[in-house]
């Protein structure tokens, strides 16, 4: 078996990457963090770069590319820490491409390929816990429209996007549906997340919704699958480059007149961390791979993904905050926000507590990866 990137994967990944070192350095992003961690400039300029089309087919006016694909993309993101929600664009992409009406996916995916609409999925509820299943956002069918009534939360830069993926009951079922942020009876309330981006609370009194598709538990699982499978690529990113700073930092600081990277004890925790972004990376590519299998397939790898990704993060983050000392907690030093980035990762679309379970709860006769 070929586990080799292809030339037009790797000219992806090289592309994505050139632009963060020289558009996206961390003098840009603490910028964009002091002017309320979303910078539409910085998304449009992804745009022009062709990712908030990747999923999406080409008929629409996308790349339609694939998981490989979208693995490489955000594995370069995560090296500089972007805090523009790329992955809200993958999500919608796939989403729309696999269950919306031909009437939405014309109206909409020609202007998120272009990065001229953004939409996000708002699927979070304070009682959920992660569970797909818990939702109280009630949809009422009135003639042949849609009103929503109910609460999300945490929605990814929530008072800037153009319109939401909002799963609700309707008729006793879980539906997906589109409302768009400038409708009557939507309020958004914004607050700065811990990486330095931007979330918020959305709460929709009787608004006016579009359906996307009955099938919403499929849909929502789908959007949520490949969610995950983009934060572990993320996730990567991150941690690669937090590995490379801190080898940078101890090659360089000095303690008893010699490098620290000379201390054996030190060096031992370094190969813990290597070993950790390792077998996260491995599990990275397995979640992307596993996106187009089955569904109950699918869902299983997520969750065995997540759970070593989220045991590699916890790792790699605390202990590069450890071997940076006092310096590795201040604002003005970029580990700390690879820590806090890595931080908020872990919690993202499911905490590794969360997927411990999802992963017990699938366990058939055999367990394992490959079972």
């Amino acid at each position: 078996m070929d586990f080799d990137f292809s030339d037009d994967q790797v000219a992806l990944r090289e592309a994505v990457q050139k632009w963060v070192e020289k558009a996206y350095d961390f003098e840009r992003r603490k910028t964009i963090v002091a002017a309320g961690g979303f910078d539409r400039k910085a998304y449009g300029e992804l745009a022009e770069l062709g990712l908030t089309g990747l999923y999406v087919s080409e008929d629409d006016g996308g790349m339609g590319m694939g998981p490989v694909e979208g693995m490489v993309v955000m594995e370069a993101l995560g090296g500089g820490i972007v805090l523009e929600p790329l992955v809200q664009a993958l999500i919608t992409g796939a989403v729309f491409g696999g269950y919306a009406t031909s009437d939405i996916k014309a109206d909409w995916s020609p202007r998120i390929a272009a990065g001229d609409a953004m939409v996000v999925l708002a699927y979070q509820e304070r009682k959920a816990r992660y569970r797909l299943s818990v939702c109280e956002m009630r949809a009422t069918a009135t003639g042949s429209a849609w009103l929503l009534t109910g609460a999300k939360n945490l929605v990814p830069v929530a008072d800037q996007a153009d319109a939401y993926m909002v799963p609700a009951v309707a008729d006793g079922r879980l539906a997906l549906f589109l409302v768009e942020r400038n409708t009557k009876g939507v309020s958004v309330t914004a607050h700065p997340t811990q990486d330095g981006g931007r979330a918020g609370n959305l709460l929709l009194d009787n608004a006016a919704a579009t359906l996307i598709t009955r099938d919403g538990e499929a849909a929502l699982e789908h959007a949520v699958d490949v969610g995950i499978a983009a934060t572990c690529a993320e996730a990567v990113g991150v941690m690669d480059k937090t590995l490379a700073v801190t080898v940078e930092y101890m090659n360089t600081r000095k303690q008893f007149g010699v490098a620290i990277a000379s201390f054996q004890a030190l060096r031992h925790r370094v190969a813990d961390m290597k070993m950790q972004l390792e077998l996260a990376r491995s599990m990275s590519y397995y979640a992307s791979l596993k996106l187009n299998a089955p569904a109950a397939e699918r869902r299983a790898a997520m969750a065995r993904a997540k759970v070593q990704l989220g045991q590699s993060m916890r790792f790699v983050g605390q202990q590069a905050v450890q071997l940076h000392g006092g310096i590795g907690v201040t604002d003005e030093y970029i580990v700390s926000h690879y820590f806090k980035k890595l931080t908020q990762l872990e919690m993202t679309f499911g905490d590794t507590l969360h997927h411990l379970g999802e992963v017990s709860a699938r366990m058939q006769d055999t367990a394992g990866v490959f079972a």
